[in-house]
């Protein structure tokens, strides 16, 4: 059982991680594709994932951790819907690419935008697990 500051480590730990990892494989195949399109579609995907999906995920889930009173077991830095969209974004993601079922140009700009947004939403969990982290220190020194 872990407190809630650490479910938002947690939480930022994963999706800094999958995020990591979606982006390096997106910038490895734009070594072949690198265009001003791909570019501009790169961040267009970026910004459709952020301000759509990770962005009010994110805010979501640290709400609902933060609503949280005592420990929790570590695997609730997810509600079970979250667990279920992260298990088809990985099956989907490797098919893709095992099965060759996108051209190579599709990956390369839509795992490096799908992948920044998933890192910053990582980085938002890390940024609020700090935040949480001060209060706490900050209620302890006085």
């Amino acid at each position: 059982m872990v407190r809630q500051k650490t479910l938002l480590l947690l939480a930022g730990i994963v999706w800094l991680i999958a995020g990591g990892n979606v982006l390096k494989i997106g910038l490895e195949t734009y070594q072949d594709h690198l265009s001003s399109g791909n570019l501009l579609l790169s961040v267009l995907v970026f910004l459709i994932f952020w301000f759509m999906i990770f962005g009010p995920m994110t805010k979501k889930h640290q709400q609902r951790i933060l609503s949280y009173s005592g420990k929790q077991y570590f695997w609730q830095f997810f509600d079970g819907k979250s667990f279920v969209i992260m298990a088809i974004m990985i099956i989907g993601g490797v098919s893709i690419r095992v099965f060759h079922l996108l051209p190579e140009f599709f990956i390369a700009f839509f795992y490096t935008g799908l992948g920044a947004a998933l890192a910053l939403a990582g980085l938002a969990f890390l940024q609020n697990y700090l935040k949480e982290r001060r209060k706490s220190d900050e209620k302890s020194n006085e």
